[in-house]
């Protein structure tokens, strides 16, 4: 039920011992999805730089540390993988904003509650949803995620689950998640010079149908587009939106 079997193949991903040979295999550097280049707007919209930031499956790839570069002061980054975090831990050793650990995201029992600011995930998920019963595995993940949110805190999930796949998984209530979505081509795409006016730009949130689903008339640009969605732990105290009123831009500073 509700497993993504449009991104899988015949690879485990959500196995530990997959990970461990791929990044015994291929030791240079790897960005899954987008660059953080693509994802700088979103980011720096979302999470202040003063934020703690828990990178989940981390693995090999710059994005953490193109973010200490853009200002961001203490990311947690951890992996299932024990080969990655060891090759990242060696690397940015003298780099005190970045910390790794070898950690399974359906099991972050270490860190105490409402222990971050903000988690960004860029594929596990899509990951966890490859592997063997996928519903479970990311009702562990999730609800671990809601765990160490403070209110107020963002989960930016960087995914090719469009809405029918991924909704059913975040807007249970026990999470109590306000969730907006966007829409990016992938690195390389070429559109049209001039987008049509149904296109929106990808810095607007698309909305979603109160069913959880995209409008039945929405047009991709990019066929193979990635999903954004940014889910911010709503305080119970209060049960109003704090997301920001104006909008995204190119270059936000």
């Amino acid at each position: 039920m509700y497993r993504d079997v449009s991104i899988c193949n015949t690879y485990n991903y959500g196995d530990a011992l997959y990970w461990d040979a791929r990044y015994v295999q291929d030791a240079g550097t790897f960005d899954w999805y987008q660059r953080y280049s693509s994802l700088r707007p979103f980011v720096r919209h979302f999470i202040p730089t003063s934020s703690r930031v828990l990178m989940v499956g981390c693995g090999n790839a710059l994005m953490s540390e193109d973010m200490v570069k853009d200002g961001y002061e203490h990311i947690m980054n951890i992996d299932i993988s024990s080969v990655a975090i060891d090759m990242m831990r060696r690397k940015y050793e003298y780099i005190p904003q970045l910390k790794y650990m070898q950690m399974d995201v359906r099991d972050m029992s270490f860190f105490p509650d409402e222990s971050f600011g903000s988690v960004i995930d860029k594929g596990t998920l899509d990951s966890l949803m490859c592997g063997t019963d996928a519903p479970f595995s990311a009702a562990q993940m999730l609800g671990e995620v809601s765990r160490l949110l403070k209110l107020g805190g963002v989960y930016i999930l960087i995914t090719y689950g469009d809405p029918k796949v991924r909704m059913p998984h975040l807007s249970r209530p026990a999470y109590n998640w306000e969730i907006l979505l966007y829409i990016i081509p992938r690195p390389g795409f070429e559109g049209s010079a001039t987008r049509s006016s149904s296109i929106k730009s990808y810095l607007e949130p698309v909305p979603i149908t109160k069913e959880g689903l995209l409008p039945a008339d929405f047009v991709f640009e990019d066929p193979d587009s990635h999903f954004i969605y940014v889910c911010k732990k709503k305080d119970e105290t209060t049960g109003l939106s704090n997301f920001p009123a104006y909008p995204l831009s190119a270059d936000v500073l």
